[in-house]
């Protein structure tokens, strides 16, 4: 307080609004042509920067930041799923990287919240809803059984890596808490001899209308994925590190030739729900014994249900709360081509209820890798107001961050098409027909990048010292250090 009162207020007043400059100056979405959508972007990303810094590994963001006392400023599996992508291209790595080390200094309570339900040799099972690490959740369908997201943590460690580059991570930090999540998927599953294969019992997807379900295809799709980066981790530490992989074997007690196996024994032979007739993966097992009632058939009066309906109804209903099927088609697109996602988000998306704040966002950037550009545009819009507009009749809980992440994630990976791949940076945009031009800026591996869409043409600008290759609707651009590269969209 004294080092406040010897500045004064003109002198914090100006370096206030110097520091907010500079956020926006690298953070700012600017949309032409549609007041409402920008004044959604801007209104997230001003909640966004407010609520999180980076600069205290032992900080987390709340789902509500600073807006609302609901659930009382813990942390939920959304940080690493919605939130990282944000911060990972919006600011200095090391911000993102104290989201994850977070996540590693709990990862002995992880350990602890494991034993306590029966899991041994060093399993990590991470809450769902912490601020020290301890499990703070009441609810045992969601504490126990709501285990996906052990994988959304697994996932926001090759998600670092890919988008920095930054492999030191692994040895450092990120394979410990990549062994336990492991640990615990082996051990979660069980063998059955009937199938022959191995299933995940009673657990809830994100989907939080269904729980104590069998074989949620998600749920078993993000662990034998984590068994599988794991498995790829610990060779790529022991061919670029053998010293510090020796280390790590001697601290995680890791038995190189049962564990590994075992592992792999799993991702060999899990069982996943599918439906050969529609093509589809099934949410779990038995979802298509419900009665197919489509959301346009739900009269408006019975919404949003979680307020209108008793949770028995809900439980034995079709609808879908959020994505959980598509969560993983979005995670995990590159495994599956577009008529597979096709089939998959026409079946799922018109039995969607999008009464979770985080449903929109997934579904605008599968609409907008489908070339669906009127639904992204839709549900863009829809979680960019979603707390203006009250879109869900729960605002006066308070603003719900990670969902401002998934907007943001909306305009950049939905309209702009943004991924990365072997290294590299792809874009593969579109514009929303009522829209002028949009444009945002990404941090990338040390460059910053300003990316305008037109109606005419892509323009990205490098405004860093080094030039950058990138792909622009699948061909090389080589854009020089402090230049703009123009490409029309007649490419694509």
């Amino acid at each position: 307080m004294w080092f406040a009162r010897r500045k004064g207020f003109e002198q914090l007043l100006r370096e206030q609004a110097a520091a907010w400059a500079a956020k926006w100056e690298e953070s700012d979405i600017v949309i032409e042509g549609d007041a409402a959508a920008q004044q959604g972007i801007r209104f997230n990303i001003f909640q966004l920067n407010q609520t999180y810094t980076g600069e205290d590994e032992r900080l987390n963001i709340g789902p509500k930041g600073f807006t609302g006392e609901k659930y009382g400023g813990t942390t939920y599996w959304d940080t690493e799923a919605y939130c990282l992508p944000f911060y990972l291209a919006t600011a200095d790595p090391q911000v993102a990287r104290n989201l994850l080390i977070y996540r590693y200094k709990h990862l002995p309570k992880a350990i602890e919240n494991a034993e306590k339900l029966g899991f041994t040799g060093g399993a990590a099972l991470y809450p769902m809803v912490t601020i020290n690490g301890e499990e703070c959740h009441n609810e045992w369908e969601i504490t126990f059984e709501e285990i996906h997201r052990n994988g959304a943590i697994a996932h926001a460690i090759h998600d670092y890596i890919r988008y920095t580059g930054d492999d030191s991570y692994l040895a450092e930090y990120g394979i410990e808490v990549l062994v336990g999540i492991s640990r615990f998927w082996a051990q979660r599953v069980n063998w059955s001899s009937a199938k022959n294969q191995y299933v995940m019992l009673g657990v809830t997807g994100p989907n939080e209308y269904e729980n104590n379900v069998n074989n949620n295809w998600y749920t078993s799709t993000i662990a034998t994925w984590t068994l599988e980066y794991t498995l790829k981790a610990l060779q790529h530490v022991q061919e670029t590190e053998p010293a510090r992989y020796a280390e790590l074997v001697a601290k995680l007690k890791l038995n190189e030739e049962k564990e590994p196996a075992q592992w792999q024994h799993v991702i060999d032979h899990m069982y996943y729900p599918v439906d050969e007739e529609l093509g589809i993966f099934l949410q779990q097992d038995g979802f298509l014994d419900k009665e197919q009632t489509l959301v346009k058939d739900l009269p408006a009066s019975d919404r949003p249900l979680n307020q209108k309906w008793s949770w028995d109804r809900i439980l034995r209903s079709v609808f879908i709360k959020q994505a959980d099927v598509l969560q993983g088609i979005y995670l995990f697109e590159d495994r599956y081509d577009l008529e597979t996602i096709r089939r998959n988000y026409d079946f799922y998306e018109p039995r969607t209820v999008h009464e979770s704040s985080l449903s929109p966002c997934v579904h605008a950037i599968l609409a907008a890798k489908l070339g669906d550009e009127e639904r992204a545009y839709e549900f863009y819009l829809r979680t960019a107001r979603l707390d203006l507009d009250d879109y869900n009749n729960d605002t006066e809980d308070g603003c719900h961050i990670t969902s401002m992440a998934g907007t943001w994630m909306s305009v950049v990976q939905g309209f702009g098409g943004m991924r990365v791949r072997d290294n590299q940076l792809h874009f593969n945009p579109f514009i929303p027909a009522g829209w002028s031009s949009y444009s945002f800026k990404i941090r990338f591996r040390g460059h910053l990048l300003n990316i305008k869409v037109t109606k005419d043409n892509v323009q990205i600008e490098n405004q860093s010292a080094e030039p950058l290759t990138l792909q622009v609707f699948d061909q090389a651009q080589t854009i020089d250090a402090h230049s703009k590269a123009e490409i029309a969209h007649q490419l694509a």
